[in-house]
């Protein structure tokens, strides 16, 4: 798949938004990239799931961790698309753990999947659970990489979508887009 066919599937389901939006990191954006809009077509998260597994598939992982809720849908497709176990880390009192009986074995190679990453925070989380559960984090793959790049995690990283897009902080907003009231679509 490439970037100009994942984009137009964005574009073609809703979920490439143009405004004005508060992201999860606390910037502000004239883009957001609501994924749940593309992820609730099931073959498109078909299509999505199998380029991100061919694209993971050499990092050699034999489970899928995601965040929730956001790596969720794609998580799950990724580790189907491969044949590997899939589990997820959850907010309890604010912070991502490990629940629900999940457990990593003694150097366990995982692939850390998630939806959307700006500053890649949430990913940096799940990465710490596995490590600190005695895993290895193999790789990190995702639909749409907003930093272009810039998100250095130290490990292999993977996208459909990796874009360059604008980030303000809340005092530093450009006139255009403080004439515009703010929205906060994505999850909080």
């Amino acid at each position: 798949m490439t970037t100009q066919e994942a984009l137009d599937l964005f574009r073609s389901t809703g979920a490439l938004l143009e405004g004005h939006f508060v992201l999860r990191s606390g910037l502000h954006s004239r883009q957001f990239f609501q994924c749940a809009m593309a992820l609730q077509q099931m073959p498109i998260v078909e299509r999505f799931g199998a380029a991100l597994a061919e694209r993971a598939r050499p990092l050699g992982a034999v489970t899928v961790i995601s965040p929730a809720m956001g790596g969720l849908v794609i998580g799950q497709e990724v580790a189907r698309q491969l044949g590997l176990r899939f589990i997820f880390a959850e907010k309890e009192e604010g912070k991502l753990v490990l629940r629900r009986g999940f457990t990593l074995a003694p150097g366990e190679k995982c692939l850390v999947v998630e939806d959307v990453v700006t500053k890649g925070g949430r990913v940096q989380e799940t990465m710490d659970i596995v490590r600190n559960h005695g895993g290895v984090v193999t790789g990190v793959a995702m639909v749409v990489d907003r930093s272009g790049g810039t998100v250095d995690l130290g490990i292999p990283m993977l996208s459909l979508i990796a874009l360059v897009v604008e980030t303000f902080p809340a005092d530093q907003l450009p006139p255009d887009l403080a004439s515009i009231p703010a929205t906060k679509p994505g999850s909080k």
